[in-house]
């Protein structure tokens, strides 16, 4: 009697397992795509941080290396990545009684190029952007400047992974 329940059992997990196909558990799907290029993003802001564009391309490719199967090349990806930081900016939020900003808010925004060789159609250039907000006496530099680039630079490259291999 254990023995027709225990096949059943592997038959119907493996089953479960086959059918979920290319997908990976982090709920991205790269289709037959086996490698990935991401190009470098260079900073075309007005107002421009040394390291913003090095930060963010090393962690777009983190990203991409972490959560998929994917192997980085430089040339001729199945995905391919490109564009550029367009803004980089501080302005200030909130105003104290002696009108003078009480908290200041950090905004980036990237436009992104996404080819997939194998599915064209979901090919698309897009921007991407969010904000940090801090208190307007601290000065963006040093750690308080990495905290800010970790947090948007993390919120932007999430986004761009779900929009392009998750498709949320």
């Amino acid at each position: 009697m254990k023995k027709p329940i225990s096949i059943s059992l592997f038959i119907f997990s493996s089953l479960l397992i086959i059918s979920c196909g290319p997908y990976s558990f982090t709920g991205g799907s790269t289709g037959k795509a086996k490698t990935i290029q991401i190009g470098f993003f260079r900073n075309n802001a007005p107002l421009v941080e040394s390291t913003l564009s090095q930060k963010f391309t090393q962690d777009l490719r983190d990203l991409f290396l972490r959560q998929t199967s994917l192997s980085s090349v430089n040339t001729d990806g199945d995905l391919r990545f490109e564009g550029e930081i367009t803004d980089y900016r501080i302005t200030p939020m909130s105003a104290t009684a002696q009108q003078t900003a009480a908290q200041n808010r950090l905004t980036i925004k990237v436009n992104v190029r996404y080819f997939n060789k194998n599915i064209e159609k979901d090919n698309f250039e897009k921007s991407f952007s969010h904000y940090y907000d801090y208190n307007a006496t601290t000065q963006l530099i040093g750690s308080a400047l990495e905290t800010a680039f970790d947090e948007i630079i993390e919120r932007i490259t999430q986004d761009i992974f779900n929009a392009s291999v998750a498709k949320w």
